[in-house]
C-alpha cells in the first residue's frame, strides 16, 4: 500500500533535500519527540538559527516528516512500499535510504505512542433482548403496545459495563435501517480513504 501524500505535505518535505543528512536525522528525532510531548517552538527557533531559515520552514519540515512517519507506521507499510511512496518526492537515493532507516528504526515506538494517544472507547461484548407487549390497561381494554428492551454488555479497560435501552419496534426498525445504510456507505471509495487515514 502506497502513501497518498497531499501537495501540502510534499511542499513541507521539499525542505529536506536542502539540508545535510545529519540534520534530517535530527528532524526525525524531533518528529518522534513531537509525538511524545507535543510541539516545542524553542527547538524550531534554535534549528532555524543554525540553518539560517525561518522557524516556520523548520516547523513545516518536521511536521511533514512526522506525518510521513506516523502514516507509514499506522498502516505498517512494507519497506518496498515506503521506498515507492518516498520515490515520488524526487529525493536523492541517499535521502531515500535515510528516510527508510528513520521509518524502520522508529515505527514500533511510533505505533506505541499512537496507541497511547487513541481514545479508549467501550467495545461490544454481548447483547440480551426482550419483547414486551401490553395488551390492555384499566382505561383501554384493547390496545397493543409493544416495546423492546435491550441489555447491552460492553468492555472498557477490562471492566464490564451494562446499558439498558428500551424502544418501540418502529424506532428499532428505523435504527436497523440507518445502521445498514451506514454499513453500505462504508463500502464506498470515499469512506475507505477516510478510514485508511484515520487508522
Amino acid at each position: 500500500m502506497l502513501l497518498d501524500l497531499s501537495e501540502e505535505h510534499k511542499e513541507h518535505l521539499a525542505f529536506l533535500p536542502r539540508v545535510d543528512s545529519a540534520v534530517v536525522a535530527e528532524f526525525g528525532r524531533i518528529a518522534v519527540e513531537f509525538l511524545r510531548r507535543g510541539a516545542n517552538p524553542k527547538i524550531y527557533e534554535g534549528a532555524a538559527r543554525k540553518l539560517s531559515v525561518s522557524s516556520d520552514t523548520v516547523q513545516h519540515g518536521v511536521e511533514g516528516l512526522t506525518y510521513l512517519l506516523t502514516e507509514s507506521s499506522k498502516l505498517l507499510i512494507s519497506e518496498l512500499d515506503f521506498q515507492d511512496s518516498v520515490f515520488v518526492l524526487g529525493f536523492s537515493e541517499e535521502l531515500n535510504k535515510l528516510l527508510l532507516q528513520l521509518y524502520l528504526d522508529n515505527r514500533k515506538e511510533i505505533r506505541t505512542i499512537l496507541s497511547e494517544l487513541a481514545p479508549d472507547l467501550p467495545s461490544y461484548h454481548s447483547l440480551e433482548w426482550r419483547l414486551d407487549v401490553q395488551l390492555a390497561s384499566r382505561s383501554l381494554r384493547q390496545q397493543i403496545k409493544p416495546s423492546v428492551t435491550i441489555k447491552l454488555h460492553l468492555n472498557q479497560n477490562g471492566a464490564h459495563t451494562t446499558q439498558v435501552l428500551q424502544t418501540d419496534p418502529a424506532t428499532l426498525v428505523r435504527l436497523v435501517q440507518q445502521l445498514e445504510q451506514a454499513l453500505e456507505e462504508m463500502k464506498t471509495n470515499h469512506c475507505r480513504r477516510v478510514v485508511r487515514n484515520v487508522k
